[in-house]
């Protein structure tokens, strides 16, 4: 047993500091995985063609509940492969190995949205669009820093303005009162804008969706956003002098504005609760 699996069973109150999940998810996520890994071997055994006797060939070095921590580890805090390696005694490549084997497994577990979960069975995609309609979704973005392309192309390609680096952008659509996650959109060039994202990636859903958003989608008819200072009042007299003053909003606008952000704020927990998993927040290294 490896010490981290160790400190864990001897300190379940530990487990989410360590691999984002509370000690009792942990458990039976790793006894879903053991079952789907199962399965798939299963299958695999099933179909293959045998050259030496089952049992031979290169013994597993670590067992299948320190495979799934080393993937865990290794998305909740975004370090090397080869402290990991070090971390649970085995080599680079061995670590590497092991994440791009478990990462899929786990990702089957563990869809990222609801379209996710029922896009491939067509007749509950339909419901699940369906029932969407009777929510105003609430919808934003958020940029993360990459590698520096090599080509020049690339890097202008990917350069943000905004954030003075090069940089991905995600979107996410969640529920009312941030309840669940509807959409993930990862991976997209930093300087798209977002009511291009929006507006690219906007399919999935029913042609009657509605959506609450920031200023960034003013312009978009299916987004609800809040709205800006106008660039003069259209209720009193103007003199010269007052063409350089900004126009004020309401007050009655101004409570609409804070009723939409204190509406909206439920998409930036959620942004901040996967930002917990350092892969999604730090400088994004993998091709």
């Amino acid at each position: 047993m490896s010490d981290v699996l160790d400190y864990i069973k001897s300190n379940p109150q530990e487990t989410q500091r360590l691999v984002g999940l509370k000690y009792e998810q942990l458990e039976q996520l790793i006894s879903e995985a053991i079952a789907l890994h199962n399965k798939k071997q299963q299958d695999i055994e099933a179909s293959k063609v045998r050259i030496i006797n089952k049992g031979g060939g290169r013994k597993v070095k670590l067992p299948i509940e320190e495979q799934i921590l080393l993937t865990l580890i290794y998305l909740r805090h975004f370090t090397t492969f080869q402290l990991l390696g070090i971390q649970f005694g085995v080599s680079e490549s061995t670590a590497n190995d092991t994440f791009n084997y478990w990462f899929p497994v786990l990702q089957e577990l563990l869809p990222s949205s609801l379209i996710e979960q029922v896009k491939k069975n067509a007749s509950d995609y339909e419901i699940v669009q369906e029932v969407l309609t009777e929510y105003e979704l609430i919808v934003d973005s958020c940029e993360q820093a990459r590698e520096r392309p090599g080509e020049y192309k690339e890097q202008k390609k990917y350069y943000s303005g905004k954030k003075k680096n090069h940089t991905f952008k995600n979107q996410i659509i969640v529920l009312p009162e941030g309840q669940d996650i509807v959409d993930v959109i990862a991976g997209e060039p930093g300087p798209k804008s977002d009511i291009t994202l929006f507006r690219s990636s906007n399919n999935g859903f029913n042609p009657h969706q509605k959506f609450k958003g920031d200023k960034g989608y003013e312009g978009e008819p299916s987004i609800n956003t809040s709205m800006k200072k106008p660039r003069s009042s259209p209720d009193r007299v103007l003199y010269p002098e007052d063409f350089a003053k900004k126009g004020e909003l309401t007050p009655s606008q101004k409570e609409q504005n804070k009723e939409l952000a204190s509406e909206r704020i439920f998409v930036e927990h959620l942004i901040r609760v996967i930002k917990i998993f350092r892969i999604a927040s730090e400088r994004f290294r993998l091709n």
